[in-house]
């Protein structure tokens, strides 16, 4: 198969197959995105889909379209999550049995739902990659199907549908940011926005630490990363696909890297700002524009791909978000080692409007006088103007402050 069997009419067609199967997700504009670029911002909520992410539609396009041998045989999929809940749902619906295989550590929820789905669900490997290796040695032993997670031409023409919608719900859209990991969803956004307004600029964005395509792309061809290390479990492929790296080559017009900090920062200001809950790979496309607001020609979509995230994960997510925002400041001060000496530095803190996390004591130091103590402060603040604040009218106080 090529790139080529994928355009505008197959997708098309897979948004015809898609009613009553998948949801027509909101576009909501973003005025908290739209006063930092200076234009409108929208956010496309696949976070909102059904199972979570935007994976049910490729997948139920990609076994709808079985032979009644193959659905007899079954389907096999390799998934860290929101794959395995679209083919586990797809399954369900069209009454074909179906095993996933993810990799060990995928979220916990993810699990329960691709279970719940009916879905028998095994762990295998550490990446994605393992897990998929695994996949294809049962569906050689089983005849079961094998469900890429983004390299196949339905998988992608499903994809497609979410560019349709955009332009539907967006028609002045200048630029399209998507979250890419495989590159499904850029690859299928990108064929259907292209061929309808070939103007509009596609960008994709990709963890730093799993970022696949710039180096395939400088090469000409697919490139295995050698390892990867993020928290967007839902975008760390280690190689973009056959398809979908033909696809992207084609029609997409710039790809980004987003930190870790910066999608934590993406996935809190989402949370707070939009009342939106994103997992990190969900939230890259957010990343990239916070980390640059003018960048982007507006009106700009922001493709929100999934809010499938462990509860655990976001809670640490949002430490490590507010941390990263300025909004955590850890702090070691010198102090007069006198009655009254820390209720005086506490006073100093309370009086700028910090909130006091954690305070530790320290008497022994090569960097202390005889007659002093140093205080270690965890302090919560409203961001990095008010942290400068804080340190401002300290020093101005005459304290040693060491951050």
């Amino acid at each position: 198969m090529s790139e080529a069997t994928v355009g505008l009419a197959e997708i098309e067609a897979a948004r015809e197959e898609l009613a009553g199967v998948s949801i027509l997700t909101p576009m909501e504009e973003s005025h908290w995105l739209s006063t930092l670029t200076g234009g409108p911002v929208s956010l496309k909520c696949e976070n909102l889909q059904r199972t979570g992410s935007f994976k049910a539609r490729g997948a139920f396009i990609r076994i709808s379209r079985l032979s009644p041998e193959e659905r007899a045989r079954g389907v096999v999929a390799a998934s860290a999550g929101n794959h395995a809940q679209g083919v586990a749902l797809a399954a369900q619906q069209l009454g074909i049995p179906a095993t996933v295989f993810m990799p060990e550590g995928a979220p916990i929820p993810k699990e329960k739902a691709t279970r719940g789905y009916g879905a028998d669900v095994v762990f295998h490997g550490r990446y994605l990659e393992d897990a998929l290796a695994e996949a294809h040695a049962f569906a050689e032993r089983t005849g079961a199907v094998l469900i890429h997670p983004f390299d196949h031409v339905d998988v992608v023409a499903g994809q497609g549908t979410v560019g349709l919608e955009i332009l539907e719900q967006c028609p002045e859209v200048q630029t399209v940011l998507v979250p890419t990991g495989g590159g499904g969803l850029l690859a299928g956004i990108a064929i259907a926005v292209k061929a309808l307004r070939p103007d509009v600029r596609v960008v994709g964005v990709q963890a730093a630490g799993a970022a696949a395509y710039p180096g395939s792309l400088a090469k000409g061809e697919p490139v295995a990363l050698p390892s990867m290390s993020t928290m967007a479990d839902g975008i760390a492929v280690g190689r973009p696909g056959d398809i979908t790296f033909a696809a992207v080559r084609d029609h997409v017009d710039e790809i980004l890297t987003v930190s870790e900090d910066g999608l934590a920062r993406a996935v809190l200001a989402t949370l707070e700002r939009a009342k939106l809950l994103v997992e990190p790979a969900g939230a890259a496309a957010v990343a990239a524009m916070l980390d640059d607001p003018t960048r982007f020609e507006t009106p700009t979509v922001v493709v929100l791909s999934g809010g499938n995230i462990d509860p655990l994960l976001l809670g640490k997510v949002i430490r490590h978000g507010m941390a990263a925002a300025g909004r955590y400041l850890n702090l070691r001060v010198c102090i007069p080692d006198v009655p009254g000496g820390l209720a005086q530095l506490l006073g100093e803190v309370s009086a700028v409007g910090a909130n006091v996390i954690e305070v530790v004591h320290e008497r022994i130091s090569p960097t202390l006088h005889v007659d002093e103590v140093e205080v270690r402060l965890q302090l919560e603040t409203r961001g990095e103007p008010h942290a400068e604040q804080v340190l401002t009218r300290l020093r101005e106080r005459g304290y040693r402050v060491y951050e």
